[in-house]
């Protein structure tokens, strides 16, 4: 969890350093592979909690849910219908479910301490 915890804040201040600019017309693809990006790491985070965590699952489903959510983004663009809300409503709904999950976990943890159990 500490390995986590100090990548993100190294992520953090290397972005806040190195700022990153992309293009306006990527915008759209950027948000949505974002959402994605976060699913995974909420998903990576309630698995630990479970004990069930695994980091080849982990890198394949990074990997995997941006690359669906930009190639759903790319070609309801092409096509011109919207299809990312596909993406946003199901990353979305996936990362408050995880979220909720995590919640849990550390409610019970700290519960379970005070108990002394």
């Amino acid at each position: 969890m500490l390995w986590i915890l100090g990548g993100l804040a190294l992520g953090v201040v290397i972005g806040y350093y190195i700022p990153f600019t992309y293009p306006m017309d990527y915008s759209l693809y950027m948000s949505v592979a974002i959402l994605a990006t976060l699913d995974s790491i909420f998903g990576a985070v309630k698995s630990t909690f479970e004990g069930k965590y695994d980091n080849i699952i982990f890198v394949t489903g990074f990997i995997g849910n941006s690359l669906l959510a930009i190639f759903l983004t790319y070609i309801g663009d092409k096509l011109g219908i919207p299809i990312y809300y596909v993406a946003i409503l199901v990353f979305g709904s996936r990362l408050f479910d995880n979220l909720s999950m995590i919640r849990r976990h550390i409610i019970l943890r700290l519960s379970n301490k005070k108990r002394g159990n």
